[in-house]
């Protein structure tokens, strides 16, 4: 039985609502989740039960400026600049450290890319060394084509956000470019924690992360032992050809990256989503306990595409 538990954690000033999904039993290893862009913790489907009826405790936050985190309409997106923003994910990090059993990171799309631009960053090479494995679910590290705003809106963006930081500019993806499924589609439309809104400085810190990822600025820190990347080849939000090319010229001894063919940019809730669950379920597992093998050889991977008529039952919020 899974043992779901929401409470909160204070960082400075500030208190971020957070999710536990726990194990019947003591936990074989620990995943900390890192949620993307317009998008809280809730809105995983059974990602999170999954992975704890495996014997994996899930510990999630609703970022700085998302979902219920938010508590008041000029709070929403407002994330501040990328020290921030590490520093958030950092702290919630420690609260599981040191651990009896071996941690794992994982972050979705924007998620994805915090935790690369963290796992980047020599100011926390203590933390570093104390994670087992890093998870990246389709990590934004370019835009899709569908999504790439022109030169002249990120350069105008960038120099707005240094004279009015926090005025709010709403961004939408829309629910069509982020997963097949029209049942989870409908409910990104109705979702009241997702409001679609940044401010100019944490859109603008977003879009720096990036380009300091996709050119190289940043350099994974030598002392991260596992990484996956799990990245749907159809992605409209963001860039499956750009995350394939970071992992290409990264030197990670044990790292992975897996095509998802067909699938769109949340592998979470598109259509064969139990295959993922199961696939970071076994990629955890097998690094866990005296067993596991850290000297791997890197592997891209494939799996192939699942038809929309299997979509799951339990496909709704």
């Amino acid at each position: 039985m899974v043992t779901e538990t929401e409470g909160s954690f204070t960082i400075g000033d500030v208190s971020l609502h957070t999710k536990t999904w726990m194990p019947d039993g003591p936990p074989k290893a620990k995943v900390i989740m890192v949620h993307g862009f317009n998008d809280h913790v809730d809105r995983y489907y059974d990602f999170f039960p999954t992975l704890a009826r495996a014997g994996i405790a899930v510990y999630g936050f609703d970022q700085r400026g998302w979902g219920r985190s938010v508590k008041h309409p000029s709070q929403r997106g407002l994330t501040g600049p990328t020290s921030l923003v590490i520093a958030d994910i950092a702290a919630f990090i420690r609260l599981q450290l040191p651990s009896p059993v071996p941690i794992f990171v994982l972050g979705h799309s924007m998620g994805g890319g915090e935790v690369l631009t963290l796992a980047s960053s020599p100011e926390y090479e203590d933390l570093i060394t104390q994670v087992r494995g890093w998870i990246l679910e389709a990590p934004f590290i370019a835009f899709a084509p569908e999504e790439t705003p022109g030169w002249f809106k990120v350069l105008s963006g960038k120099l707005a956000s240094r004279l009015l930081p926090h005025f709010h500019l709403e961004h939408v993806i829309p629910p069509e470019h982020v997963v097949r499924d029209a049942d989870v589609q409908q409910s990104i439309r109705d979702d009241n924690l997702l409001h679609n809104m940044g401010t100019l400085e944490g859109l603008a810190s977003l879009l720096e992360r990036t380009d300091n990822l996709f050119k190289r600025k940043v350099k994974l820190s030598p002392k991260v032992k596992s990484l996956v990347i799990m990245h749907g080849d159809h992605d409209k939000a963001c860039s499956y050809e750009r995350a394939k090319e970071w992992f290409e010229a990264q030197s990670i001894e044990d790292g992975q990256f897996k095509t998802y063919e067909g699938f769109y940019h949340q592998l979470h809730a598109d259509p064969g989503k139990e295959g993922f669950y199961q696939d970071v379920v076994n990629w955890i597992l097998k690094r866990v306990g005296p067993e596991a093998d850290s000297s791997r050889v890197p592997t891209i991977t494939t799996t192939a595409p699942t038809p929309l008529s299997e979509n799951a039952p339990n496909s709704k919020l």
